[in-house]
């Protein structure tokens, strides 16, 4: 049996690469739903020797079939947000305490102690987003703050502004987190000038605005907030690790997780640094349901593992990766 805590004492390529196919041998024989996606692709842990070689999930799984490798009682389901024409994607987690700790870690390998900072979230609240992962630990991150100030403003623009607008002037460590159009309103209904508020954007426009390359809506945001960057958060509901930018859009893992970027014409090859294609994430906190999953992002990986989107496929399926989705 496989420690799942100890994916938190990687330090090396070698020690990934080692608990990869590790957790690759269990999830082939634990995981229903990936042992046959892998039987029809006719691979066996026996002949996998390289994380290149492990096929991956494609993420329409997670809204078609119960993606699980543990025999545990699901703690929590976590639900992607959708429309009510839009299939939603499940996430059945078994162990709680474990993505708490992947989130925690994360945070303050990243950004340092949460509680030197007041976190200000336009996002939903927790009971009125009960399911999504995202505002599970932006909620959990609140309270472990323990700011008086910090919690969820999203129904209260005018209240936020003149909360950051005393922070600031207090010289106070703050992160403001939120979704793109929440975002985008304060910044256009109170332009403001911050010197010690880091700007988080979360993605997501949720069919409230029109879509913006990354690129405009950090130039938006940059002058709306009077700040140099916008940091940013890439995470997704079938993940339980995140990856953080502090800037340009250019994404840091933390040791658990790795991308990779794989052909847009062949699902199975992955492509060299450099090259722009579909996003593989191997996220080794989905211990318990799949660590490799196929995104439907488009990037691009960099030499020292960094990595930057791009955009999504324009479609729903990812080509040559589809065998079970329907």
């Amino acid at each position: 049996m496989l420690d799942s805590k100890a994916i938190f004492n990687i330090k090396t390529h070698e020690e990934f690469k080692s608990f990869a196919l590790k957790v690759f041998k269990f999830q082939f024989e634990n995981n229903r739903v990936y042992r046959s996606f892998c039987d029809l692709l006719n691979i066996h842990p026996s002949e996998v020797t390289c994380i290149k070689d492990i096929p991956f999930l494609p993420i329409q799984f997670f809204k078609s079939h119960v993606v699980i490798s543990s025999k545990h009682h699901v703690e929590k389901t976590f639900i992607s947000s959708g429309t009510t024409h839009t299939k939603t994607s499940k996430h059945y987690v078994t162990d709680l305490e474990l993505y708490r700790q992947s989130f925690e870690r994360t945070f303050e390998r990243f950004y340092g102690n949460i509680k030197d900072y007041v976190i200000l979230a336009v996002l939903p609240s927790y009971l009125e987003r009960e399911g999504s992962s995202l505002i599970y630990m932006v909620d959990h991150l609140i309270k472990q703050s323990n700011q008086p100030e910090s919690g969820f403003y999203l129904n209260n623009l005018s209240q936020l502004k003149d909360t950051l607008l005393a922070l600031d002037a207090r010289n106070t460590r703050v992160l403001l987190i939120g979704v793109s159009f929440a975002l985008l309103d304060l910044a256009e209904h109170y332009p403001l000038s911050l010197k010690h508020v880091i700007i988080m954007e979360t993605g997501g426009m949720k069919g409230r605005r029109k879509e913006l390359i990354r690129n405009d809506l950090h130039k938006i945001l940059k002058n709306g907030f009077g700040v140099n960057t916008i940091h940013s958060e890439y995470g997704m509901t079938e993940l339980l690790s995140q990856a953080y930018s502090h800037g340009d859009g250019i994404f840091t893992c933390p040791p658990w997780m790795q991308v990779l970027v794989r052909d847009p014409e062949d699902a199975l090859t992955i492509q060299k640094n450099g090259v722009v294609g579909g996003i593989n994430v191997i996220d080794l906190a989905n211990i318990n349901s799949c660590a490799f999953i196929a995104t439907q992002d488009l990037g691009r990986v960099f030499s020292n593992g960094t990595f930057e989107i791009i955009g999504r496929f324009d479609h729903a399926d990812i080509r040559g990766c589809n065998l079970m989705v329907l």
